[in-house]
């Protein structure tokens, strides 16, 4: 639990019997960002010690969960040639991104340190020693490493190695996404061949391991005391950013701080898309994440007997010693449930399942994988809606795991029915890139908005690439879906930009990537979101839109924000003293580069201010899009800017023009002249009622 206090040991010696035990309860001390540590308490304990007028306030600690290199080319970065951004920028060079996950595995020829300078003098961390790390573990590249195991059940130590070292992958993945050096020829046995690296190759990294494995089924053990202590340690280091890809239900009280001593705060916004009301990380002051797809499929074959190919996708390879792809026996087994498995033979056969209901991904693995797997088929064909998370060889436990959509499911099972003895054959994948595959889309996994814990705030933030992405694992490389892949994208961009106008702040640096982002594809048409049915996307499925790092570098027009101004709009917890002012404005009034009203009954002003960060002499224009059953106008509808003119406050007028219980409509307010659009996402809800639940 965390306690803000001072004198920590005193403290606990008011409830603990000796000073030895007080000694011993202390799990963590924060002392960098905030005053406060981690104890392990009794329920009397900690009441007691919520009692003493020196505690400001005591919070359970909570299990949190992890959330899971054509991107970069297909962002506009290309590293042959360089791109522009690239080559300004010099890759991110010593700009220091912290990763708080897993760990890493610094063997990985993605964080050699070759050509590398010396580590920043302005860095303060340290190297952590334990098993299997030494200090030839950090590098001029990994230049930094701590580990977080406090409260971890010590029979799971043998499942880890006790230090920054990573032996569950993903802390490695997401590092070497965000800011691993250029690896040639990589691929996973010939599936998305080509050059690996993250957006931010000369950034340097700084390690902060706070996931564990824990149980049996690759289960994790991700605590707030330990996020919480990395977070505090991460500001007295002298990160610039900090990427977080898991999800942390708590206030951000950690974040907050750390975005108020200058850290840009990147986090994962969650896989329990296309729900709505289930984003991770929503905070006001951090970058919440989406995520999308690139422009990259991975057609595989499957040839029926009666010769007719389909094409479905998967990752499915063949290892160089295995034979040709040959025609093998195909069932039928309805949607594979054990149920429906029960009583067919499926041993060393192809096994088609139809799931014509949705269901979260995990099912397959769950119910559907295992019935196969255990029955010996030989290779499984799983009609679903769409579901955006392909299946290695590997992953499938040797055999082809191709997933279709409905139709063609229902063009093999048309076949089984028609024949006798119906057989199948299915080809190794293989990789198309290019505008051959529409893109982007916002993934189907993606959690969406808006946030239940911030309604006044528009979330997600941004989109960003995170579905089948190659990254390094331990010596070798994998692809991982997720908007825990996202967020490091993001991350590599901010260390461009930070590189390219270091004396951005945090607001200013989010304000450029979300008023820049892209709302079309590469077709210009609009971006769509994978959902039930798939839609045109909105802003609770992207929020500004997908990123786009060259226009971020240069936004024209930025909203910028006093860090301190966060405390005003904190829906505070902390009561028992004037710490954050919980009577203020609501958080619309924040000078975000969005707008979200989710409880509109009158005319409303919200104003909002702009920095010009382009030309000196700039004139803008103003053009709305307002939501369906509001009319917006805007005060002053023109901004001119000059040498003694730099900045501009505008009120935004909102009117409903309906009176009803309604649902969120979507519009836009954006900033244009010949060189320059700053765009910022709006969602307005009219409501007549308050507390009202649609549900019905």
């Amino acid at each position: 639990m965390v306690v803000v206090a001072a004198a920590l040991l005193l403290l606990l010696l008011d409830t603990a019997r000796n000073k030895e035990e007080a000694k011993a309860s202390i799990t963590y001390s924060y002392k960098h960002g905030f005053s406060g540590f981690a104890a392990m308490l009794t329920e009397d304990q900690a009441e007691d010690l919520a009692e003493l007028p020196e505690v400001i306030s005591i919070t359970p600690n909570q299990k949190h969960e992890l959330m899971t290199t054509r991107s970069w080319d297909f962002l506009g970065l290309k590293n042959e040639p360089p791109s522009e951004l690239l080559q300004r920028s010099n890759y991110g060079e010593d700009i220091i991104i912290g990763i708080i996950d897993t760990g890493i595995w610094p063997e990985s020829k993605s964080f050699h340190d070759h050509g590398y300078d010396a580590i920043p003098s302005r860095w303060k961390g340290v190297c952590q020693l334990g098993e299997a790390w030494g200090l030839s573990n950090c590098s001029r590249k990994i230049i930094g490493a701590r580990y977080y195991a406090a409260g971890l059940d010590k029979a799971n130590f043998k499942k880890n190695y006790m230090s920054a070292l990573d032996n569950n992958g993903h802390g490695t993945h997401t590092a070497s996404t965000a800011a691993g050096v250029v690896v040639e020829g990589v691929n996973l046995h010939g599936l998305g061949a080509g050059v690996a690296r993250g957006g931010a190759t000369r950034a340097r990294l700084a390690v902060y391991k706070v996931g564990w494995e824990e149980g049996g089924a690759g289960g994790s053990y991700l605590a707030t005391a330990a996020v919480l202590a990395a977070l505090d340690d991460a500001i007295h280091d002298g990160v610039d950013i900090l990427s977080l890809s898991l999800g942390v239900d708590e206030n951000s009280f950690g974040a907050l701080h750390a975005v108020q001593n200058g850290i840009t705060v990147v986090y994962a916004g969650g896989n329990r898309g296309p729900r709505p009301q289930v984003l991770y990380n929503t905070a006001p002051w951090v970058i919440t994440v989406a995520a999308s797809k690139i422009d990259r499929s991975f057609p595989t074959a499957i040839t029926l007997g009666n010769k007719q190919t389909l094409v479905g996708q998967s990752l499915y390879y063949k290892l160089k010693n295995n034979t040709e792809s040959r025609f093998e026996s195909l069932v039928n087994g309805g949607n594979c449930s054990r149920e429906a498995l029960n009583g067919t033979s499926i041993n060393e056969k192809v096994v088609l399942c139809i799931e014509l209901t949705f269901g979260l991904i995990g099912r397959i693995f769950e119910d559907v994988f295992a019935g196969v797997i255990q029955g010996g088929a030989s290779g499984l064909i799983f009609a679903f809606y769409t579901t955006d998370v392909l299946l290695s060889t590997e992953d499938c436990k040797g055999i082809a795991c191709v997933f279709v959509d409905n139709e063609i499911g229902y063009q093999v099972a048309t076949y089984i029915g028609s024949e006798r003895l119906p057989t199948v054959k299915i080809e190794p994948a293989s990789s198309i890139t290019g505008n051959q595959v529409p893109a982007p889309k916002v993934a189907i996994f993606s959690s969406r908005g808006p946030s239940i814990k911030y309604p006044t705030v528009l979330k997600p933030d941004i989109a960003a690439p995170g579905v089948n992405i190659l990254a390094a694992k331990e010596d070798a490389y994998v692809f991982n879906s997720g908007t825990s892949m996202a967020a490091p994208h993001v991350a590599g961009v901010v260390a461009l930009l930070k590189a390219l106008h270091p004396h951005w702040s945090h607001a200013a640096l989010k304000s450029a990537i979300v008023t820049t982002a892209s709302t079309k594809d590469e077709y210009d048409t609009p971006i769509l979101a994978e959902a039930l049915p798939r839609k045109v996307a909105d802003p609770f499925d992207y929020g500004g839109g997908n990123i786009n790092p060259i226009g971020a570098a240069d936004p024209g027009l930025i909203y910028d924000i006093d860090p301190k101004d966060y405390n005003k709009f904190f829906a505070c917890q902390i009561k028992k003293y004037e710490i954050c002012n919980i009577t203020t404005l609501p958080a619309y009034h924040l000078n975000l580069p969005s707008i979200s009203i989710p409880d509109l009954r009158h005319p409303i002003n919200v104003r909002r201010a702009v920095t010009n960060v382009g030309e000196v002499d700039a004139v803008y224009q103003s053009s709305i899009e307002s939501p369906l059953g509001v009319k917006m106008t805007i005060e002053p509808p023109v901004l001119v800017f000059n040498a003694s003119k730099k900045v501009h406050a505008f009120k935004i007028c909102i009117t409903p023009l309906w009176k009803v219980q309604g649902g969120y409509t979507f519009g836009s307010l954006t900033w244009y002249n010949e060189h320059h659009t700053a765009r910022i996402p709006i969602a307005v809800r009219i409501t007549i009622q308050d507390f009202y639940a649609d549900v019905a």
